[in-house]
């Protein structure tokens, strides 16, 4: 299927690009069709999401909706460079920042929140890559959750 399709099915539709909060590049091919997206928080067309730290002011919940909200911008950012979705072959590696309370540990289920979103989109063959979710105090912006994306393209 389409991956279009399947963002409507889905009831999902990409997000503006995100602002850029520094001096980067949003996407960097590499290699033999690799790409590298840099790291998205979880604001959707400018709207901010709720900020601070899980385990104090954001619920799991809510963790899982900042992480659904990051792969949103991940696949505008992608679909932005190659101009098509149905370019990516594979996910290669997620990695994900989650800024915690000191007596929060559930990072892996709140970044699930962007992972199973992604498996529904693709297919667990391909949306489904290595992973490592970690805990960190602070994000910028005291955003909750920000993730970056290796892809394999086709």
């Amino acid at each position: 299927m389409c991956v279009y399709e399947k963002l409507k099915e889905c009831g999902v539709e990409l997000p503006q690009m995100p602002a850029k909060a520094g001096v980067f590049v949003f996407v960097r091919e590499f290699g033999h069709k690799l790409a590298y997206v840099s790291g998205c928080g979880p604001d959707l067309n400018g709207v901010l999401f709720k900020k601070g730290k899980l385990g104090k002011e954001l619920t799991l919940e809510e963790g899982r909706e900042a992480a659904r909200n990051c792969a949103f911008n991940m696949l505008t950012l992608i679909h932005d460079h190659v101009g098509d979705l149905n370019k990516i072959k594979r996910i290669v590696k997620v990695l994900a920042f989650v800024a915690s309370d000191d007596t929060f540990f559930e990072q892996p289920k709140v970044v699930n929140g962007a992972s199973e979103f992604l498996a529904e989109l693709f297919g667990a063959d391909v949306g489904l890559g290595a992973r490592s979710a970690i805990g960190t105090n602070v994000l910028p912006g005291n955003i909750p959750v920000e993730i970056e994306v290796l892809f394999e393209l086709k």
